[in-house]
């Protein structure tokens, strides 16, 4: 499967989950609730680092920090706050379960999520999903769906994908060919030819096959697969031959769809800008922007009734830009907000302070020094803050 390695959420050095599970307990205690502080925390560490602030958050307080998250928030920024603190796989489980569950099946996240994994990350969602509903996903999954669909689905739930197999030339000739005279050279389709294939070859060997296809058929895999095969299994197929041939553009058309037409599918939007963080969200911003000449950011402002989602696409164009908008917030209005200049300076000190204190100039034509140094901080206060950011 041709994807990079191109995060948005790389964690940060120097981390301290106590130090982390206290600013948090800090900003859901009292009267209401500090969400800034709660976005920039969970927003910039990775997920293991934050599986190890819920651990320290319950060995210091005694307390669950998911369900503390929940009792202090609502609606699609508790949803996302929720989304960031589970461990992948489990997250995963937990929109696969949720799409199955009640009235009919939602086809579409059954196909982002199992077609579009490498054969590990599958082992872990089949492990997680057994331990979490006491119920093998195979088994739930073929209860929801019918057909080639669903076998195609427990080819790729049962780990049939070959990815220890190098590329091999010869092999993908012949499997261009089995395509081919199961479609387009004969009457009818051969669906379990396509199954087969698709569900078994490794990427690179896919990748190789698809290239044979064009040379043997004259037109892609693609065009061949929606004309020869329908429903569910046509969008199955064509995930896995997107992605193979470009990830991140297939997850920024996902993301699209899902801000298009009436209403925002936000579980589609906080599902894929979440777990893409820490592979391809980068990437995917990218391709978004190609595509349709529009930068992802944009688009999640218009759409996204939830901050959260936007701070995490937002800050890898410019995290710097980002935390010097939220330092000059801190310092206007009545008052100064403390602890968000506090936290800010401190947490940033040994990440990109400069690059922040630059855009901070570039921003307001002033320096973050000297805008520090008029408020209304003071005495060894406003000093500390002051040896912190340098010299102008």
């Amino acid at each position: 499967m041709a994807t990079v390695h191109e995060p948005t959420v790389v964690g940060v050095a120097h981390f301290n989950a106590a130090e982390d599970a206290a600013a948090l307990r800090g900003a859901m205690k009292g009267f209401g609730t500090d969400e800034d502080a709660i976005i920039e925390i969970l927003t910039s560490r990775s997920n293991a680092q934050r599986q190890a602030i819920s651990q320290a958050f319950t060995h210091e307080y005694g307390r669950d920090i998911i369900e503390d998250l929940k009792s202090e928030l609502g609606g699609h920024f508790e949803d996302v706050i929720v989304a960031l603190m589970l461990p992948p796989a489990e997250y995963l489980c937990k929109e696969l379960h949720h799409c199955m569950e009640g009235m009919g099946t939602d086809e579409k996240v059954l196909v982002e999520i199992l077609c579009t994994r490498t054969k590990k990350e599958i082992a872990e969602i089949v492990e997680a999903y057994e331990r979490l509903y006491n119920r093998p996903l195979a088994e739930h999954m073929c209860s929801e769906t019918s057909g080639d669909f669903r076998r195609l689905l427990t080819l790729i739930v049962t780990g049939a994908r070959d990815e220890e197999a190098g590329v091999d030339q010869a092999r993908a000739a012949e499997a261009a060919q089995q395509l081919y005279d199961a479609g387009e050279a004969k009457w009818g389709t051969d669906e379990e030819i396509f199954n087969k294939i698709l569900a078994h070859e490794s990427f690179g060997q896919l990748r190789a096959i698809f290239e044979e296809y064009k040379n043997i058929s004259g037109r892609t895999i693609e065009q061949a697969i929606k004309a020869e095969i329908a429903g569910e299994l046509s969008e199955a197929l064509s995930a896995i031959v997107e992605c193979v041939e470009n990830h991140a553009a297939w997850f920024a058309q996902r993301l699209r769809d899902a801000m298009q037409g009436l209403g925002t599918d936000d579980r589609t939007l906080i599902r894929i800008i979440v777990s893409r963080s820490e592979r391809d969200l980068a990437a995917i911003k990218r391709e978004y922007e190609v595509l349709y000449n529009k930068t992802l950011g944009s688009e999640v402002r218009e759409s996204a009734p939830f901050r959260v989602c936007l701070v995490s696409v937002e800050c890898v164009e410019n995290a710097a830009a980002w935390f010097a908008k939220r330092l000059r917030s801190s310092m206007q209005g009545g008052g100064t907000e403390d602890k968000a200049l506090i936290r800010i300076i401190v947490n940033r000190s040994e990440i990109d302070l400069a690059a922040v204190k630059r855009e901070y100039e570039s921003l307001y034509d002033k320096t973050l020094q000297s805008d520090v140094a008029q408020g209304e901080t003071s005495g060894d206060y406003r000093k500390a803050l002051i040896a912190l950011l340098g010299p102008a």
